[in-house]
């Protein structure tokens, strides 16, 4: 440790590719102290806090517009889970395909769209990888459009579900390219509410749909269905128009030996146009050290990078446990909406309103999460999160049990609105712990090298386990009804348990620098260890007592 009275050169620009940093043993011998914080890496607090990024620059405009358009790529995705909710309750869709409202067959329907998702991640790492985040984008993109054509202009029930698998192949590429792309071009101070401002698509993309199919449902034709579907293209239209225009990732250019490229992208949008930034010495020191020239991303079947070492498999077991418990804390009920509705006593035009607005809820309950991302630990917030998901669960199973064992001449209408209060509000909490952290989770624990293919496993599981939710969830209401909830109340109560005991707190540390935390025995521990640090009136951090 440095000499606790010794005082450093603030002024001076940091040397040796890292912001250098006073070490003091008493808080006493630090000057002209602001405030005194616990944190969890001190370099990254010095750097951001030195850095001068002008959030309303012309160059930060345009990086929020770079965000956009990966946000675009989750509309895709979100659009059809309303989407296709809505329009298995139209008449006019029922008429031309007798599929029914449950039952086996609307549940290959529903779920054959999650078979191109299963199928699809195993082109979507190697593209992504050999194309670049932007090349991955429009591959995706692209396919979806193809989808769109196939299933808007369906006659017959098997064009109908190859249009399906079409989709559901391109948004499974989209969603492996997109948050990638998104986290690795963000400032590490704005990572947690951009890149989970993105995983928010799902609701550009739901509400949209959840409208669109309102509006259309009182139309006398195949009109009410075919629209909505059209529309479905229209955010991957605008990914394929804009996405050329974009700068290409600079952890990507680095990895592919583009580093002139990439030091001018982080003096732009990083450093504000200071090339002596702290903040993008900071993070070029870490890109030298983190990112392999020769790495299994330049071979496109080498899936070794997820497994081969202690750190690989511990930083697999988290993008894992975000795609089997994201998609499978009973997030997956909302594919059904109308019929959990319709359960409980409403008429087929509440069942459309009650969609739309549990969407305009659930936006909600993400927004709030989103704006709170770069300062909530991760860890708490799935624990508690998905605590409270099972408490809300119940109270709707328990509700929903109440009405249907009541005769219908002395049935309670506010049981009923209480079944539907509590399926909101699992909405709202599961979109507020959840949704954010679904893209941003995995991409904070994936290692540069691994990015590509790590989501493009994240995409996998996430279709595997969509599959179980959308064939056997209308199978399970059709001969359980009400007594499926209850499995999810369970079940919930053991995810929280292992988030307690396995997940690893990201918040707060560069990405790179997560490496040191996998590395070590038991990175659970090591993650929640902080520094306490005093922030001076110059802006300079002095390190109080480093316990990491």
């Amino acid at each position: 440790m440095a000499d606790p009275e010794k005082v450093i050169d603030e002024k001076a620009p940091p040397t040796g590719g890292a912001t250098q940093l006073e070490h003091v043993g008493n808080i006493d011998n630090v000057k002209g102290v602001k405030k005194v914080v616990e944190v969890r890496n001190a370099a990254y607090v010095a750097a951001t806090t030195q850095s001068k990024l002008d959030p309303w620059s012309r160059d930060s405009l345009f990086l929020y517009w770079c965000c956009f358009v990966s946000f675009l790529c989750s509309c895709a995705n979100g659009y059809d889970g309303s989407l296709m909710t809505a329009i298995n309750a139209m008449e006019y869709y029922q008429h031309k395909f007798s599929s029914g409202t449950l039952g086996s067959t609307t549940g290959i329907i529903f779920a054959i769209y999650t078979v191109g998702g299963l199928i699809a991640p195993w082109f979507a790492g190697p593209i992504t990888d050999r194309f670049g985040r932007r090349g991955g984008m429009f591959t995706g993109a692209i396919i979806i459009c193809m989808g769109t054509a196939i299933i808007a202009s369906s006659n017959v029930k098997g064009q109908f579900i190859a249009g399906r698998f079409v989709l559901g192949f391109g948004v499974a590429i989209l969603t492996t390219a997109a948050p990638s792309y998104c986290i690795e071009i963000c400032p590490p101070q704005w990572r947690g509410r951009m890149t989970g401002f993105y995983n928010c698509g799902w609701f550009g993309g739901s509400i949209p749909a959840a409208g669109i199919t309102l509006g259309t449902s009182k139309m006398k034709s195949d009109l009410s269905w075919r629209l909505p579907l059209i529309f479905q293209a229209v955010p991957s239209a605008v990914v394929i128009l804009a996405v050329w225009f974009l700068p290409e990732s600079p952890r990507w250019l680095m990895a592919n030996e583009r580093d002139e490229e990439a030091r001018a992208f982080l003096i732009r949008y990083h450093g504000g146009g200071d090339a002596n930034s702290p903040l993008v010495e900071l993070e070029w020191h870490e890109f030298k050290e983190g990112i392999e020239i020769d790495g299994s991303d330049k071979r496109w079947w080498d899936y070794s990078a997820l497994f081969k070492t202690r750190s690989a498999r511990w930083r697999s077991l988290m993008v894992l446990l975000m795609g089997v418990f994201g998609q499978f804390s009973g997030n997956g009920l909302g594919y059904f909406n109308t019929e959990i509705y319709g359960a409980v006593g409403y008429d087929n035009y509440m069942q459309f309103v009650l969609n739309l607005a549990n969407s305009f809820c659930s936006a909600f309950g993400a927004g709030c999460g989103v704006a709170l991302a770069d300062k909530m630990p991760r860890r708490k917030v799935l624990v508690i999160g998905t605590a409270v998901c099972s408490v809300m669960l119940a109270i709707n199973g328990g509700l929903s049990a109440k009405w249907a064992q009541t005769p219908d001449d002395q049935k309670n209408l506010n049981v009923g609105r209480g079944a539907v209060a509590a399926f909101f509000w699992f909405n709202i909490i599961y979109s507020f712990a959840y949704t954010p952290l679904q893209a941003l989770y995995p991409v904070e624990c994936l290692h540069t090298n691994a990015r590509a293919k790590g989501m493009a496993m994240y995409a996998f599981v996430v279709g595997a386990i969509s599959f179980i939710n959308l064939y056997a969830g209308p199978i399970a209401l059709e001969n359980i009804k009400h007594n499926y909830i209850f499995i999810f109340v369970g079940w919930d109560l053991i995810e929280a348990t292992l988030w307690y005991f396995l997940c690893v707190e990201t918040v707060g540390r560069t990405l790179e620098e997560l490496e040191e935390i996998f590395n070590t025995s038991y990175p659970v521990a090591a993650s929640t260890r902080k520094n306490t640090v005093a922030v001076k009136e110059s802006g300079a951090v002095a390190v109080v007592d480093q316990t990491y």
